[in-house]
């Protein structure tokens, strides 16, 4: 076994604390939260606690009894579980590589099983490639913060990486097929982070891998993808062309059929091409509607995120009034996601345009909360592109 410079106990402290995508001011309020009156009292201020905590997990102080029972219920772990245990191997891995530990989602053969294919990936198997799936479903929830999956799947990614290289012809399609997806949900999370470049960079990475596997349908579903990693109006006959490519590929699914007709018709909107920009809308509901679609691929399809991809079409188009009727059907919900941020922020930008001075103001505060809460930088360049009429002026320092 490779020897590490912290106590088994401290590396465990610290990769489940990551898997959760906490920090450590995020735990430490989160032992606050799990301690009564008197363990309150006791609990150091928040700058301090966070500094103990990194004590903790450099293993340079051991936590007292008061503060294991408190570390304990905040991980829903016993204190054998969490400070002795015997899966030392399991902890070692998941530590090396950065590849999250969530307690619970595996039997311990199969942590084992994963940490020995790790060690020697012509080992991979089957079982293998479910585990890494399992870990990428885990993270691929809109409730959480972009920049926050990124950098957890970003060694999952790197994971996946080594074990295609080496792997076997039997599982070797699967890995890389699952490191395109791993790579696609990357790039859209530097996408809503606000980092074009980290987006396209990865979107390339996700559309290689895809190719090399020799999957038609991934490589249409990650061009269909990198299709939405622009909404500016700077290249809409790229958008156009991404959109198309998509679908000579391969026979998509309904669902991933309509993301492409969407993104072509963002790019016909922003080219100011009216008449395709709706025939491509009305295609993309029409596709919505077939049954039987089972794809196995992450997005966001939900009526929010269609909503906020159909009005965004006639904003571009100076149709704010049809934006409004859109956006207005099913009010995105005030839940802290990016894509309720954006489709939030999308709402607001419709309302400036049509001159709805206190509906935007309102809308836009709600939306600029949310993105500050989610992280949804995507919805904060929503709000900046909004130019506010000039007798809404008393509302333009909410965008300040």
């Amino acid at each position: 076994m490779v020897d590490i410079d912290v106590p088994i106990w401290a590396a465990r402290l610290r990769v489940l604390r990551r898997a959760r995508l906490w920090s450590r001011r995020e735990l430490g309020r989160r032992l606050d939260d799990a301690a009564d009156e008197t363990s309150r009292d006791q609990l150091p201020a928040p700058e301090a606690l966070s500094s103990l905590i990194h004590l903790w997990e450099t293993g340079e102080r051991r936590p007292d009894e008061s503060h294991a029972e408190l570390l304990c219920r905040t991980f829903g772990l016993g204190e054998g579980d969490l400070f002795v245990g015997d899966a030392a191997g399991t902890t070692l891995w998941h530590y090396l590589t950065g590849i999250p530990l969530q307690s619970g989602m595996f039997p311990a053969e199969e942590e084992e099983r994963t940490g020995r294919a790790i060690e020697a990936p012509q080992r991979a198997d089957e079982e293998t490639v479910r585990y890494f799936r399992t870990v990428l479903d885990a993270y691929s929830r809109t409730d959480l913060r972009p920049a926050d999956v990124i950098n957890v799947l970003q060694p999952v990614f790197a994971g996946i990486e080594e074990f295609h290289r080496d792997a076997g012809p039997s599982v070797r399609p699967a890995l890389l097929g699952l490191a395109a997806e791993n790579a696609e949900l990357i790039s859209r999370m530097y996408h809503e982070a606000g980092d074009p470049d980290g987006a396209l960079a990865w979107s390339d990475e996700a559309i290689r891998d895809a190719r090399e596997a020799a999957d038609a349908p991934l490589e249409a579903y990650t061009l269909a993808q990198r299709g939405g990693l622009s909404d500016t109006a700077g290249a809409p006959g790229r958008l156009v062309d991404l959109a198309v490519a998509a679908r000579e590929r391969a026979e998509l699914p309904p669902r991933v059929d309509a993301l492409s007709r969407h993104h072509e018709a963002q790019g016909h909107a922003l080219a100011g091409d009216v008449d395709m920009c709706h025939r491509r809308l009305e295609e993309s509901a029409q596709s919505l509607e077939e049954p039987g679609d089972d794809t196995p691929y992450r997005f966001d399809s939900s009526a929010e995120a269609r909503h906020a991809l159909c009005a965004g079409c006639l904003i571009d188009l100076g149709q704010a009034g049809g934006a409004i009727e859109i956006l207005e059907q099913e009010p995105p919900k005030a839940q802290p996601t990016y894509a309720i941020a954006y489709a939030m922020a999308r709402m607001a930008h419709a309302y400036a345009d049509a001159h709805e001075g206190e509906r935007w103001a309102e809308t836009a505060r709600q939306a600029l909360a949310l993105a500050r809460q989610s992280g949804a930088s995507r919805a904060l360049r929503e709000l900046a592109r909004v130019q506010v009429p000039h007798q809404d002026v008393r509302h333009r320092r909410i965008l300040l």
